[in-house]
């Protein structure tokens, strides 16, 4: 146990550390997210936290002494998913050639999964669709790896600290230097690892209870999992198809949008938004059958 923790400690540095030096190379190298349209911030901001993120998590999963046999499957994994999405914050690549590189990122990581095959195709649409839920919420400063870190202090209770734990405390890392005022942002591919990183850690960590679940039961039990930004996604894409809009359209009819727009504060927004995700995935990990509170 006491590896784990010198583990956290390490992951957290980095993330605290290394920050300050991937907003030099994103100043350097134009990854800068500007201000206008639905975007509310008034200074130019460096989307590079993101390959902190990735370096982080890579180096704990080339050095840790491979914790898990899913290690290896998740971080060539999450490499995949965050080039695609560095490769998206310096030049916008076509949604489908995303979406196609997310499929194939999680199709990899669920493939050794010794579950049957309808189970393994609903994981893959989960895991790619929480991959992009993650993206679509990273709206708000501090909001995407909040949700994370609740993320991995849930799921830690439920088994496999050891990959859980040194998660959380890069995270966090990181975190100083977005919340509660911004140094920097994810970018699309720092997003998007996030939310593949924890769909995948769940989908291993989950798999030996579905055995037995039905369709219906199985996909409730992801949604809830999955909590806020899958959710939220969920919701605005069937508000926007009601509305005769496309489902991919972006707006600013996310949860952090309205509670913002209806006078809530950033950290209120949070706080909010934060407990939503803490009970769902409760609910969820209890609809399963594995009571980790």
């Amino acid at each position: 146990m006491l590896s784990i923790y010198l583990f956290t400690l390490v992951t957290f540095l980095w993330g605290l550390i290394t920050t300050p030096v991937s907003i030099g190379l994103a100043h350097k190298f134009r990854l800068l997210d500007i201000p206008g349209g639905r975007k509310k911030h008034h200074d130019i901001m460096p989307r590079g936290a993101g390959i902190v993120l990735w370096s982080g998590y890579l180096l704990w999963a080339l050095f840790v002494g491979n914790p898990g046999v899913e290690v290896p499957y998740i971080a060539t994994g999450a490499t995949l998913v965050f080039i695609v999405g560095y490769m998206d914050d310096m030049h916008p690549l076509p949604p489908l050639m995303r979406l196609f590189f997310h499929l194939a990122a999680s199709a990899w990581v669920a493939y050794p999964l010794p579950i049957p095959l309808w189970q393994r195709v609903l994981l893959i649409l989960w895991i790619s669709g929480t991959t992009n839920a993650y993206n679509l919420i990273d709206g708000m400063d501090g909001l995407c790896l909040t949700m994370t870190l609740i993320t991995s202090i849930m799921a830690l209770f439920a088994g496999n600290p050891a990959a859980w734990m040194p998660i959380a405390g890069l995270v966090f890392g990181v975190l100083l230097w977005n919340f509660p005022h911004p140094r920097t942002f994810l970018g699309d591919g720092g997003s998007t690892l996030l939310g593949y990183i924890c769909a995948s850690h769940l989908s291993w960590n989950i798999f030996p209870d579905i055995f037995g679940k039905g369709i219906i039961s199985l996909s409730l039990i992801l949604l809830l999992i999955g909590g806020v930004p899958v959710v939220d996604t969920l919701v605005a894409m069937t508000r926007r198809v009601l509305t005769k809009k496309s489902p991919f359209a972006p707006d600013r009819g996310h949860g952090h949008h309205r509670l913002q727009d209806a006078g809530f504060s950033k950290l209120q927004t949070l706080a909010i938004l934060g407990t939503a995700h803490v009970f769902l995935i409760i609910m969820g990990f209890r609809l399963l059958g594995v009571k980790i509170i």
